[in-house]
């Protein structure tokens, strides 16, 4: 096994035939920190250790060698617990004892590592921080994806702005928010591997600076291809809060704990989109279309001083910084932690990171079809934000402000999922507690088998109730309106649902299957804006919301198809559960 890098010059390291199973011999003089032999960490009760470890380092640890550990979750008395004890296989169908736990000569030599923990009660493990400043920690979490994701669909609130100064068509146009969802699918690849590397906090303030600058030349653009580059440079800086607020969450609460706190983080995505064209539409329609940018500027900037406030939450980087004073406070240099021992190299966190993520799409069909699913239903919120203004604006006779406003039917359907969700994770809890503590990845589907039928159910009701089915006139408006509500509680409660499942079904590659899944969702995100103008004025407001709603509707099968088939399906995977 690969010691910790250390800078003592008088330890020395006997190398064997592998690289990864070094062991340190240690200098006349050193301290040593015992460890009772046989001692074993305590798992706290805010934990479920047959749950995925979102705070573990899935893409800079190389799992092949070394395996899993629960180091960053267990606490123990002493503050350290052996290796030999901790390490452990990567949960997955195809059974593979790590390499250095095969080789019988490396395993004994384990024992002599100590793996920091936390102590019992440990006021620096987030967990123990007090439950008012988690709750900020989360809020400031949820709030800062909620502003890029308003940044992307704010400049819908007065596309016709554009079109006229810059004298470009709607599709011209429209690339100023599917280029920012490109970037917001390449940063997370970038921002992931290096925030566990170095910590989240660098990673919640320098990304972020560099997205609010970047918002100076798309208010200041003298012609198209200025903001058209500008906003891929917000999309790729500003996609800082999709790669670490989730993971911040998960820091803080632990995995029995986090249910409502998890719901705020599902709810953001979806919901800040919808807050764009509400505030966008009257900014345009009263001082222009070049303060849509300024305000958002000052609304990130905002954001940007409570993200300064977080603090390093992750375990893996906690501890490394605690076991690197340890190692220089006594002189031994068998102190350290899983990440820092068996760190991958740079080329295979690359293949992790840029490679893994699209050989899983092409051979796992559970991650292939449940991502297209949630990434169809982000795609059709984003196909809402120009089909509105077709219905209402073209339609009714809107302005820009008004029709922004009709998007507050959607925020009603997510605030509806909001108490939803959480009892979703009530009864999957109660599921697992009937099985003996250990529920089925597929028991998170119930969510999905609920949300699936209201996506349609919008769908439809958009676009038959929309003229020139139903004419404008009196209340007709709230019709189109109202399809907005089932659509946003199915969209939060499905996405809820099929990111826990993946999350489940592929506990030792969550990292890859979610980097797959943010591929996916940006390319459809960023397609769908490009052609959904023409194709409701070419099949009519009916047939257009139809044709989406007969694709969700053929779609319905999949969670059912899962919740029989899912564990029959996993194990002819290698890499599922």
């Amino acid at each position: 096994m690969t010691s910790a890098p250390h800078s003592q010059a008088n330890t020395t390291t006997e190398a064997f035939d592998d690289a990864a199973t070094a062991v340190e011999k240690l200098p006349p003089g050193h301290v040593t920190l015992t460890v009772e032999p046989g001692q074993q960490g305590h798992i706290p009760p805010s934990h479920d250790p047959n749950r995925p470890d979102l705070s573990f380092p899935f893409e800079t640890t190389d799992t092949e060698r070394g395996g899993f550990t629960d180091e960053y979750r267990i606490t123990s008395k002493t503050g350290y617990i052996t290796a030999d004890l901790a390490l452990r296989p990567v949960p997955s169908h195809y059974h593979k004892l790590p390499a250095v736990l095969a080789d019988p000569e490396k395993a004994i030599r384990l024992k002599q590592v100590k793996l920091v923990t936390w102590y019992e009660n440990d006021p620096e493990d987030p967990r123990n921080w007090s439950k008012a400043y988690k709750w900020y920690i989360t809020f400031v979490c949820a709030l800062s994806v909620v502003s890029i994701a308003f940044a992307t669909a704010i400049i819908a609130g007065d596309f016709g702005g554009v079109m006229k100064e810059f004298e470009v068509s709607e599709v011209v146009v429209a690339l100023s928010v599917s280029l920012m969802i490109i970037g917001f699918g390449i940063g997370p690849l970038i921002l992931a591997p290096l925030s566990e590397l170095h910590g989240r906090r660098p990673f919640w303030v320098a990304p972020f600076l560099v997205y609010i600058i970047f918002n100076i030349p798309c208010a200041l653009a003298k012609n198209i291809g200025t903001l058209l580059v500008s906003r891929f440079l917000c999309g790729l800086f500003g996609s800082g809060p999709f790669a670490l607020a989730g993971g911040a969450i998960a820091d803080v609460w632990d995995n029995n704990e986090r249910g409502f706190a998890v719901a705020l983080f599902a709810a953001a995505p979806y919901g800040g989109p919808v807050l764009g064209p509400i505030v966008g539409g009257f900014i345009g329609e009263t001082i222009g279309w070049r303060w849509i940018f300024w305000v958002n500027m000052i609304f990130a900037g905002v954001v940007a001083c409570m993200c300064a406030t977080i603090p390093e939450t992750y375990a893996p980087a906690l501890l490394l910084k605690r076991a690197k004073r340890l190692r220089a406070e006594t002189g031994d240099p068998n102190i350290t932690t899983e990440q820092e021992l068996f760190r991958k190299s740079l080329k295979e966190i690359v293949i992790e990171t840029a490679v893994r993520p699209f050989q899983m799409i092409a051979t796992e069909p559970i991650l292939t079809l449940m991502s297209m699913y949630a990434s169809l239903i982000y795609g059709l919120l984003y196909a809402f934000f120009f089909s509105f203004p077709i219905v209402f604006s073209e339609g009714y006779g809107y302005n820009d402000g008004i029709t922004g406003l009709m998007f507050c039917s959607v925020l009603i359907g997510v605030g509806i999922a909001l108490f939803v969700t959480p009892r979703l994770e009530k009864d999957y809890l109660r599921r697992a507690a009937a099985k003996g503590g250990r529920a089925d990845p597929e028991d998170r589907l119930i969510g999905m088998m609920i949300g699936c039928w209201f996506i349609p159910i919008g769908m439809f009701i958009f676009g038959w109730t929309s003229p020139p089915t139903v004419q404008p006139g009196g209340g007709n408006w709230v019709g189109p309106c109202s399809a907005g509500v089932p659509f946003g509680f199915g969209m939060v409660v499905l996405y809820f649902s099929a990111n826990a499942y993946l999350i489940d079904a592929f506990p030792g590659y969550v990292a890859s299957a979610l980097a797959a899944k943010i591929v996916i969702r940006s390319g459809l995100g960023a397609a769908t804006p490009l052609f959904i103008t023409a194709m409701f004025h070419n099949l009519g407001n009916g047939w257009a919301a139809s044709v989406w709603g007969f694709i969700s509707f053929a779609l319905i099968p999949i969670p059912f198809c899962f919740y029989k088939y899912g564990k029959w399906i996993r194990s002819k995977s290698r890499r599922a559960a």
